[in-house]
């Protein structure tokens, strides 16, 4: 009987010690979701809770008497506030612009909660049976320590794709509280007086209607919260395993625009202009074998593929969503011009870095169309590393071309992609047009050893781009002309920390 009943508090530990972590990552990943950023992110999470574990260690101690009672309400009060963490933080973010402190105050009240666990556990297994003091810790903190694999586990590759970040963490609330009361009630029943075990079944009870009722409301509110972040109304959500995708859509269908993570990718207003500056001064060369990193939306894809001389293109785009969505949505489709259904397109659904550093063939002309580097993800796609990747992989006598973010917003940001370029051994031409929905945006053509003239010779008039066009781009005004800024590299990624200075403000 007393090894069932170590056994069953070891096994409530386990459970207990995964349902934290889950917590834990569930904290991180929203944020990475909502604000970026996501080594900050995990930093404050793990540095607050970490130090909240401690004072919640401490603040157990006068409830030792008590130990049964206490480690049951601490368990529902986690279950609690841990399962409905997410929905709060949401709101705060939505309607109350209040996310950064709403999440220390969180993180410090849920690691405070984890804490007080382990020395309530404590007594609760020398009540079992008394044993030295190592014997005990080991035991304890192998059973938490092996459930928080299970947690680390559980979050990204069962709770984040079956049940979405707002419900898994309800689900794991409602599972820390019918452990927590459930050991309580199996092993120390005879320990509980009536009073005691009466009010805890109330307040199991309680809990999990609230998590209950809260995990039957959360698609309708995430919809509505969802839309308080945007101003035209969301045609399309989803949470693919890499980032959140949102398409909305004026009322009158003129204007739709896709956001990953919240930053807008594209508005259909005037996208045309970006991606005629980024694709066809890069094919005024040589264009037989075209590559293009990243622009899954197909947009940039769908001007390459005006060339009839082009013989073949490579995307490379990491999230097989994005596509997905590219490919089957009407709106997406007729922007696009359906530009997958070409036979001349080769995708592949992979890290692009990944897939440089695993040789490739040589393109004769390379697109480099990447999310902003306002995230530590993202960087990697703007140092010296990975473009001397790319260089590799060009052709002799080929082109690139990188979306580089605006000289105009970003000053040292832009200049440092150029610096990163010139590092990895291309010359380069820079150059800048406005796109009304982004503001003054910039880009860089580059080449091995000579920078490459800036022309155009599309087999059409274009909508926006032409010679005096592309001649007003290469102009940049007396306060944002060249700057001296260091290269970013995978060891010092100086254009994450510009990005993000520089970005705050708008």
């Amino acid at each position: 009987m007393t090894r069932f009943r170590r056994t069953a508090v070891l096994a409530a530990v386990f459970v207990c010690a995964a349902c934290g972590l889950v917590y834990e990552l569930a904290l991180v990943a929203l944020g990475s979701y909502l604000i970026g950023d996501t080594a900050a992110q995990a930093s404050i999470v793990l540095g607050v809770m970490v130090f909240a574990m401690g004072i919640g260690a401490l603040a157990a101690k006068p409830l030792q008497g008590h130990a049964l009672v206490a480690f049951a309400w601490i368990e529902l009060l986690l279950a609690l506030f841990g399962g409905l963490s997410v929905l709060g933080l949401y709101a705060a973010f939505a309607w109350l612009d209040l996310y950064a402190p709403a999440l220390v105050a969180v993180a410090l009240l849920l690691g405070a909660l984890i804490g007080a666990e382990i020395p309530l556990l404590m007594v609760l297994l020398q009540r079992i049976r008394r044993q030295d003091a190592g014997s005990a810790v080991a035991d304890l903190f192998a059973a938490d320590y092996v459930g928080a694999l299970l947690g680390g586990l559980a979050f990204p590759f069962l709770l984040l794709p079956v049940f979405g970040q707002l419900r898994g963490a309800l689900v794991v609330g409602v599972v820390n509280a019918v452990i927590g009361v459930l050991v309580v009630f199996a092993v120390f029943r005879r320990d509980l007086s009536r009073r005691a075990g009466a009010a805890l079944t109330g307040g199991a009870l309680a809990v999990l209607a609230v998590l209950g009722f809260a995990f039957w409301v959360s698609a309708p509110f995430e919809v509505t919260a969802r839309q308080q972040l945007y101003a035209d109304p969301v045609v399309y959500a989803t949470h693919s395993r890499y980032q959140e995708i949102v398409l909305t859509s004026s009322l009158d269908g003129a204007d739709v625009r896709l956001f990953l993570n919240g930053d807008l990718q594209f508005a259909s207003i005037d996208e045309y202009r970006y991606h005629e500056a980024l694709v066809h001064p890069v094919l005024a060369g040589t264009r037989g074998r075209v590559l293009i990193l990243g622009g899954g939306d197909g947009l940039a894809l769908r001007e390459v593929l005006k060339y009839p001389d082009v013989s073949s293109v490579t995307e490379v785009e990491l999230d097989p969503a994005v596509i997905a969505l590219a490919r089957t949505d009407p709106r997406l489709r007729a922007l696009n011009a359906a530009a997958y259904d070409d036979p001349r397109v080769h995708l592949l659904n992979l890290d692009a870095f990944a897939w440089l550093r695993d040789g490739p063939p040589q393109f004769d002309a390379i697109i480099v169309d990447m999310p902003d580097p306002d995230e530590t993800a993202t960087a990697k796609l703007y140092s010296v590393e990975f473009y001397a990747m790319v260089r590799r992989a060009l052709a002799p006598g080929g082109r690139v071309v990188v979306q580089s973010g605006s000289p105009y917003f970003a000053q040292r940001s832009y200049w440092c992609v150029e610096a990163s370029l010139r590092e990895a051994g291309f010359a380069t031409s820079p150059y800048h047009v406005d796109v009304p929905s982004f503001g003054d945006w910039g880009f860089f053509l580059a080449a091995a050893d000579t920078a490459p003239a800036l022309s155009v010779a599309p087999p059409a008039a274009l909508r926006f781009l032409d010679a005096d066009v592309l001649r007003a781009a290469t102009t940049f005004p007396v306060d944002r002309r060249r700057i001296s800024v260091p290269p970013s590299t995978l060891m010092d990624p100086r254009i994450l920390e510009y990005a993000r200075e520089e970005w705050k403000g708008y």
